[in-house]
Parts: C-alpha cells; structure tokens; sequence
C-alpha cells in the first residue's frame, strides 16, 4: 500500500543566522516539504536575504522571542498544510532528518514528533554540561507529574496543525518546547521520540545556553511551564509517550 505525504510545511524561527541558514534550507528535502518559512526574529545581519537566495518564504517579525517566532510561523502557514515541523537555524541539527521525523505521523502513530538529541548521536561539546542537567530535570518532572516519558525538550519536532491548533500555543520565549509536550500530554496526544544527531552550531553562540545567564533565565521558565499547567490538570489518566528505534 501507498503512503501518501501530507502537505508538510517547515518554520525556522532566526536570530543573526548569516552563516548557517542557507545551508539549513539548502539541505531540507524539498519532496517532503511543499513550504519552508523562516521568521527573521529581527536580525541585523543578513539571514533573510541568504534565505531568500536559498528558496525560503521570509517572514518578519521584530518582536524578540523562540515562542514569538514560533507563533508569527504558524500565522504565516497555508491553509493546506496538514503537519508543521519546527527547526532551528543553527544547523545543529541535521534537516536531513525531516523523514524520520515525520515517519510516525506519515504512519499514523502519532501526533507530535520530538527529535530526541538524547537518544540521537551528537558531537562532543554540542549538547552543554547546563543543556543536560536542564533536560534531565524537565523530563523528570513531566514524567512525576503528567505520566509521560520525554528524554528531550528538543527543538526539531513535527506536529499535526490539527493537534496544534488544539494545543493553544501561548508562550513567546523560553517555554515554547516544554508547554508543547505537557499540553500534549494534559490533551491526550500521541507523543513520540525519534533519534536525532546533533553537533555543534556552525557559528556563534547559542542565544540560551551560550551564556549562563541565558541558561538561568530559560532554566527558570521550563520549570515554572511544567508546574504551572501541572496546577490545571483534571485528574485524568494519560497516555504515556514513547521512543522509536532509529
């Protein structure tokens, strides 16, 4: 039997990504994806030309923040588009991958899809000592208080527009990957992790992890994410997420 692709489109939230996005849209399977949208989180290099030039749709948006960006995304996504997947402009991620991350929702296994770097190969230094500790206490605490496993907040991900529509996305930075997977959980989706390499971003520091203020400051809101929509559980049983094999 024939399985056919849903019409898929790509957002790339991007801040100051000069140097990597053409090769992050470049190596993105066109068959697979009919739209890729960067949002250009108000650069002051030259991001939204370079990703003009490799076949990106550029929308602006001055208003800093990962969940901002995020959120402009979806507002700029086609009626058509059935699944969105989410990727950073970094290039530490490999968007080659885009097939194995949405093979579980081509399938009819899930909803959303976490690209899992844990679970995934990735180069030394890629994931940082801060990184990890930060990702091991999330998951911890998503899995004590929401019922589910995640060994990852990671940001390449697929989702359903359907279920994402239901997901009522709110959050404008640091919480946007954590508030999707306990929404998802407290909303009865089906989660699933796949392995993702992960290396080294080509250039520059990351935004959140590069300095240790930024780390603090995004450490702060996972963890107030998780309880606070911890508080407006309804004592329902939820399904638990689980891991592919590579």
């Amino acid at each position: 039997m024939t399985v056919t692709t849903p019409p898929v489109a790509l957002i790339i939230p991007a801040l100051n990504e000069q140097d990597s996005i053409g090769r992050v849209v470049g190596d993105l399977p066109r068959d697979l994806i009919y739209d890729i949208i960067v949002v250009d989180n108000g650069s002051t290099d030259d991001t939204a030309r370079r990703a003009i030039d490799a076949g990106a749709r550029v929308v602006r948006e001055p208003r800093r923040g990962y969940g901002q960006a995020c959120l402009t995304g979806i507002e700029a996504v086609q009626d058509e588009a059935a699944v969105i997947v989410f990727v950073d402009g970094d290039y530490s991620d490999d968007p080659r991958e885009v097939a194995q991350i949405l093979a579980p929702i081509i399938a009819n296994e899930a909803d959303l899809v976490i690209g899992s770097r844990v679970l995934g190969q990735h180069e030394w230094g890629a994931l940082m000592p801060q990184q990890r500790f930060g990702n091991a206490l999330a998951t911890l605490l998503i899995r004590w208080m929401y019922g589910v496993r995640f060994t990852d907040l990671g940001p390449f991900r697929a989702i359903r527009r359907d279920a994402l529509t239901r997901l009522d996305m709110a959050d404008r930075d640091y919480g946007w990957t954590v508030e999707m997977q306990v929404k998802a959980a407290r909303r009865g989706l089906r989660s699933v992790e796949v392995p993702v390499s992960y290396r080294r971003r080509l250039a520059g520091e990351s935004k959140v992890a590069g300095t240790i203020s930024g780390s603090c400051r995004a450490g702060w809101k996972i963890i107030a994410t998780i309880f606070r929509y911890a508080r407006q559980q309804d004592g329902q049983q939820l399904p638990a997420s689980s891991s592919l094999p590579s």
